[in-house]
């Protein structure tokens, strides 16, 4: 029996595939910033159901969290020991956590039951990252079953905490158990993709957001010249940098999905509530996304010099504050080996040339790549995560099993 065999035994679990989704997906499994009881409830399930399919070892590495009801937030690794256990090990990341469902008015259905309507699964994280965690464990049930011993080990790593930063989850377990991996090991984080699987995720940009806070004099609108318009300072500010931060910093890299930096004004709050009123205050956002050559301190450094001064022509006050500010991890080399075995199964699976890019969001990839271990970044999915009828295509499930069975066989 080869990897084809085996992966082709896939197709005979379909309904088990759902069944299985259906269970875990009916479990809340939130974080406690965001109103939830954690994931404990979700892991302890899927450890029953998976629980006598023969995995040589199941460990927990809990992390303390004294918010949720069980004291601790889970984290599963499941294991396959490989004929060479000396060889580079293969570590598949998933997460067990999933965000809240939002406005329930925005969903036809309940979150928490799964819908399946022809070959498309409704619920809340049936693609986020349900999709990948179920088919990454009935890739390794597919091989338990035939008998078929791997080359090298696979682990399966279920962790926590995910949606809101991971340090319950994949940061704790580097922290206090760096000691189960090597840098020669081949790290796979499932939870970022295209509709057409050909994105295989090497590479992410810095990201910096900015609160941009203009203080001026409010007036009555018929009397500008008494005041300083805060809102029109602001927006000539925003103008300004942007286009300049687009000068400064040019680099160009056609790995990236969009090449270059971007600076984009993007949210602002709301300041007077009449329209004959000139603002004295004013508060605005800037979204940047930052390639990974520019020192992003260096860029908050440059804005602040020229908001100093802009505040002085303009007769405002300007202060800059970062709300987010991740100077981008170590890309991982395109010719890495873990980039070839993802492409290798992607061709036989889905008869694509999947190819190493880099993108401008974060993915907790990048908390791998901070540790030192190069990790790829690899889904095929429809991109709905986070979204009022979040959905999945059952055929992604099954063909994203089959990739998993030729990538823990390689």
């Amino acid at each position: 029996m080869n990897a084809e065999d085996i992966a082709s035994g896939l197709d005979e679990m379909r309904d088990d595939i759902v069944a299985f989704t259906r269970e875990i997906l009916s479990i809340p499994a939130i974080a406690p910033e965001s109103g939830g009881e954690g994931e404990m409830k979700k892991a302890g399930r899927i450890l029953e159901l998976v629980g006598d399919w023969g995995f040589d070892s199941i460990e927990r590495y809990d992390t303390p969290d004294y918010r949720v009801p069980d004291g601790r937030r889970p984290n599963i690794l499941l294991r396959i020991y490989g004929r060479d256990r000396s060889l580079p090990k293969i570590w598949v990341f998933a997460h067990m956590d999933v965000v809240p469902p939002g406005d329930m008015d925005k969903w036809t259905g309940d979150p928490w039951t799964l819908r399946v309507e022809g070959d498309r699964m409704y619920a809340r994280g049936v693609e986020d990252n349900g999709q990948d965690l179920v088919s990454a464990l009935f890739a390794a049930r597919s091989i338990l079953r035939s008998g078929i011993r791997p080359k090298r080990d696979v682990n399966l790593f279920l962790v926590a905490d995910e949606e809101v930063g991971s340090k319950k989850g994949m940061v704790h377990i580097l922290e206090k158990h760096g000691d189960l991996f090597s840098r020669d090991d081949l790290f796979i984080v499932p939870d970022a993709g295209e509709p057409d699987g050909t994105m295989i995720e090497v590479a992410e940009k810095s990201i910096m957001w900015l609160r941009i806070r203009t203080s001026g004099k409010q007036v009555h609108a018929s009397v500008p010249d008494k005041g300083v318009n805060a809102n029109l300072a602001a927006m000539r500010f925003l103008v300004e940098i942007h286009d300049e931060l687009g000068r400064k910093y040019p680099e160009k890299d056609e790995m990236y999905d969009y090449p270059i930096s971007s600076f984009s004004p993007t949210k602002r709050d709301a300041n007077v509530p009449n329209v004959n009123t000139i603002p004295g205050e004013d508060t605005s956002y800037m979204d940047c996304r930052i390639m990974p050559g520019y020192d992003v301190s260096e860029v908050l450094e440059y804005i602040r010099k020229r908001a100093e001064e802009h505040s002085r022509k303009h007769g405002v006050k300007m202060e800059i504050e970062t709300m987010q500010y991740d100077q981008a991890a170590p890309p991982t080399p395109p010719d890495h080996p873990v980039v070839k075995i993802i492409k290798d199964a992607v061709k036989k699976v889905y008869g694509i040339e999947a190819k190493p890019q880099g993108i401008g969001g974060g993915t907790c990839a990048a908390i791998l790549r901070r540790a030192g271990y190069p990790a790829a970044v690899w889904s095929r999915m429809e991109d709905s995560a986070h979204m009022p009828d979040e959905m999945a295509l059952l055929s992604n499930y099954m063909g994203n099993a089959k990739v998993f069975v030729h990538i823990f066989l390689s």
